[in-house]
């Protein structure tokens, strides 16, 4: 079972990946996160009518943040130099959707800044509709895409 889970030595103890050998080539990778909230909400939020402010501009931010953040939040994860973020926001039936791109020139990939990219995001959104929509839930944080290195080309289904 070591062999699958690479953040374990043939001991069983939590190591970082030594990626020194591995080959630079172009990484990309998609998440999102998924906020469900009330419709009176969403239509708030999508119109700029929220107390905070502008919310959207709040969370492309913090999504942008989070992203660049991400070895210092994420224990195993390599410190890479991400060369390219964008987030959507994007209303949907249950709420928002915050789409968070990453891509990267490097030996290691990009999915968890993608994702802790989604994930901040997600949190900055709950902060600014919280006053309103108290019941407002962060429903997913997930990878939805993923290139480059040896492993190729995933795509959620």
């Amino acid at each position: 079972m070591t062999d699958e889970l690479t953040h374990l030595d043939d001991a069983g103890n939590v190591h970082m990946v030594d990626v020194g050998e591995k080959a630079v080539t172009a990484r990309r990778a998609v998440a999102e996160a998924t906020v469900r909230m009330d419709e009176s909400t969403r239509n708030r939020l999508f119109t700029g009518d929220l107390p905070k402010g502008d919310a959207v501009a709040t969370v492309r931010i913090a999504a942008i943040q989070g992203a660049k953040e991400t070895s210092s939040l994420v224990p195993l994860c390599h410190p890479i130099f991400v060369e390219s973020l964008t987030v959507e926001v994007e209303p949907v039936a249950v709420g928002a959707t915050i789409t968070v791109t990453a891509t990267v020139t490097a030996k290691t990939g990009v999915e968890m800044e993608a994702m802790t990219g989604a994930a901040v995001g997600a949190v900055a959104l709950y902060d600014m509709i919280k006053g309103i929509d108290r019941g407002a839930v962060i429903h997913s944080i997930r990878l939805l895409e993923k290139s480059g290195g040896r492993s190729g080309v995933w795509r959620r289904e």
